[in-house]
């Protein structure tokens, strides 16, 4: 039978059909590839158009400027030229196959053969193409394991991880976004044996795929298969738990369901997996070359979270905190067990946290004088202001202030 993706919504992407008429031709072919063509045939948004040519990148270049398209060399040595057609970039890349590698970056020829091409891509359902019409050209097997959603490497497992252990990562990847039942049996095992090549990886490229496979609609089970295989501990350099990862990805869709905006976050799911105390944080910072202000988020997430008896304790800790702080020191909490958390999820979707209605000026106006004693009266009126339930009346406003000065002035 015959399977197309002339249908699909990708497939009339402004300037698509004009690079395809360019590239195919005087006794080149040009097809889609990889990604587009999956997604489209699971009925999944397709982000990026791939095209895979039996012309040289020079060749690809040359006709590109031919029809007034613009060409970049964005990865020439691996024969990929990023071409814009219709508003739109497409990366145009040479029928390939490895000649040597090291597990981290491999040495190419160009070829001519389709078939090559394709056994040289990591997983069946990524070497599918997609012909000018539409229709779908298959060599390797792909379309029965997109169906029984397997996701199986090409050839030898062994083989293709040894190409570059990423791929190691990427299978539990892909089998979270796509998989259905358990790891492919063969996968798994040569994922087990060849783990150790995980620690010859850059931390970048560790760090996105890692952060992908977080928010993978199946990674809550997928990670637990990892982790019971040891093949997470040693890539954030310490224990995972995995199943207070699960009761987050839970608990993430339960508020939700309650209407507050919790959408899933790689870096909370990172920090649910891996990070208990500060100092995690800080190993993770350094272990997968994590931003600043990832590394920062991290930190404060693990952060204490009070016992939260009444609304006016969970209204204090959302005010000194921060309302985004608190919600997700709370999702963190209740992934860990700790029960009553919704209470500062709902108050941190729903209540408008105020600002101290008064500041130092207040206090010099009322006799204090600036220097330390003011900062410790503008704290405690503070305190006070808090633990009276954020009031708002200039009365007790007043009496607040006054108590604060009072307080540092001791007994007359």
């Amino acid at each position: 039978m015959t399977v197309s993706v002339a249908g699909a919504p990708f497939w009339t992407t402004p300037g698509l059909s004009p690079l395809l008429a360019v590239l195919n031709g005087g006794g080149e072919e040009a097809r889609v590839v990889g990604g587009a063509v999956r997604n489209a045939l699971l009925g999944l948004p397709v982000i990026d158009v791939d095209i895979a040519t039996t012309a040289p990148p020079q060749e690809v270049a040359d006709r590109a400027a031919r029809a007034g398209l613009k060409a970049v060399p964005t990865g020439i040595e691996h024969g990929t030229v990023t071409v814009v057609s219709g508003h739109h970039g497409y990366e145009v890349t040479t029928l390939r196959e490895d000649v040597e590698t090291d597990g981290r970056r491999a040495v190419v020829r160009f070829g001519r053969s389709w078939q090559h091409d394709a056994e040289r891509r990591d997983f069946t359902l990524n070497a599918l193409y997609a012909a000018p019409d539409g229709t779908v050209v298959d060599l390797v097997g792909g379309l029965a394991d997109l169906e029984a959603r397997k996701i199986r490497f090409i050839g030898s497992p062994d083989a293709r991880i040894r190409e570059d252990y990423l791929r190691i990562l990427r299978l539990f990847r892909f089998h979270a976004a796509y998989g259905d039942g358990p790891v492919d049996k063969a996968a798994f095992s040569g994922a087990v044996r060849l783990r150790q090549g995980l620690l010859a990886l850059s931390h970048e490229r560790v760090r996105a795929e890692l952060l992908k496979l977080l928010l993978a609609p199946g990674a809550a089970a997928t990670l637990a298969v990892m982790s019971d295989a040891g093949l997470i501990q040693p890539l954030i350099g310490g224990i995972a738990d995995a199943r207070a990862f699960a009761r987050l990805v839970e608990i993430e869709a339960l508020w939700r369901a309650e209407g507050w905006d919790v959408p899933a976050d790689a870096i909370r799911r990172l920090a649910v997996l891996a990070v208990r105390v500060p100092d995690d944080a800080e190993r993770l910072r350094g272990k997968l070359r994590l931003s600043n202000a990832e590394g920062r988020r991290l930190a404060l997430m693990a952060g204490p979270v009070p016992d939260m008896a009444d609304d006016a304790a969970a209204q204090a800790f959302i005010y000194r905190t921060g309302a985004e702080a608190a919600r997700e020191r709370a999702l963190l909490a209740a992934a860990h067990g700790r029960p009553g958390m919704e209470r500062i999820g709902r108050l941190a979707a729903q209540w408008a946290v105020p600002r101290a209605p008064f500041r130092a000026d207040d206090l010099i106006a009322l006799g204090l004088k600036p220097g330390r004693a003011l900062g410790a009266a503008l704290r405690r009126a503070e305190a006070d202001w808090i633990d009276a339930g954020f009031p708002e009346e200039p009365g007790h406003i007043a009496a607040l202030l006054r108590a604060a000065i009072a307080a540092d002035e001791g007994p007359l």
